[in-house]
């Protein structure tokens, strides 16, 4: 009997004071360049459509969502862009994953040590409690995520001895 289990969660990321900053003064830019050209100035025409190219993209930017789909002993993480743009982040095999547990358990001391640089699709905010959980894959690589209760469920119910809650 194959029994396969599909879960999907999706974390909106909190978008950095720069990126906002950075599109609302281009758009500022880009509207008072183009009232420029409609006086009569080409050059400043030119450069309000830039500003306005440019804030579309840094806009593409600031809106960021992660989607976490957990089917069949695989999870998929796909980062949305501006809720219209997806791009594939990685795919993770639970037979190959090491360890997975909540950011602060005692189940990571061992592993805090190593020189892996981590892959944070998290929403980027520490809360209290800290919903985020740490997956150290194939010793090479470390994935911080928030999944839900039902994905941790049934990560936990693939790889018992692997996966943790605390």
């Amino acid at each position: 009997m194959n029994s396969e289990t599909y879960v999907e969660c999706l974390v909106a990321r909190k978008p950095s004071t720069l990126m906002k900053f950075l599109k609302i003064l281009l758009i500022m830019l880009a509207v008072a360049f183009i009232f420029l050209g409609l006086l009569g100035y080409f050059v400043a025409m030119l450069l309000g459509i830039v500003f306005g190219v440019g804030a579309y993209f840094v806009s593409q930017l600031v809106l960021i969502e992660y989607e976490y789909l957990y089917l069949d002993r695989e999870i998929t993480i796909d980062k949305i862009m501006g809720q219209s743009r997806r791009k594939r982040v990685a795919t993770y095999e639970i037979d190959r994953m090491e360890v997975m547990a909540p950011m602060n358990s005692y189940h990571l001391d061992n592993y805090r040590k190593r020189e892996v640089k981590p892959k944070d699709c998290s929403s980027g905010v520490v809360g209290q409690p800290d919903t985020r959980y740490a997956l150290y894959y194939e010793g090479n690589e470390m994935l911080i995520f928030e999944p839900n209760e039902d994905m941790v469920r049934a990560i936990m119910n693939v790889a018992p001895r692997k996966a943790f809650r605390d």
